[in-house]
């Protein structure tokens, strides 16, 4: 028998949220500290943190955003970012105007809190305990 030859498939995860405005990008980048990395016009971004890439796109934006149906935001699948100090970034979220879904939830692995972006997709925010 013959050898196969099998290559390695370079593979990239990316993270995508349907937003309904222009205000998810600036809470994205304002208020949790991801950068943009394209911005090629209304109704797409892509941005980075940590090695994590989040691709927002506004439903009838073309792509993904009008793929698959009716795309919209909401529900309750999330992105998870890991905090140093959960209760400062609150408070910098809260004088930013966001949205939480209840209080901060204590628990023997940290600490946790969901908070709204402005299209209403839910971001968890996560402090380990210790």
């Amino acid at each position: 028998m013959g050898q196969v030859e099998v290559q390695e498939l370079k593979v990239s995860v990316n993270f995508r949220y349907i937003v309904d405005d222009g205000g998810a990008m600036a809470f994205y980048r304002d208020l949790l500290d991801f950068e943009v990395v394209m911005n090629p016009g209304p109704g797409f971004a892509a941005l980075s943190r940590d090695g994590v890439k989040l691709l927002l796109n506004a439903p009838g934006a073309g792509g993904a955003g009008r793929a698959g149906g009716h795309p919209g935001s909401g529900g309750w699948n999330r992105i998870q970012i890991e905090v140093d100090n959960l209760e400062e970034l609150m408070e910098r979220l809260r004088t930013g105007g966001a949205r939480f879904r209840g209080e901060m939830v204590e628990g023997m692995g940290g600490n946790q809190v969901l908070v709204e972006d402005p299209s209403g997709n839910p971001v968890e925010l996560f402090q380990p305990a210790g």
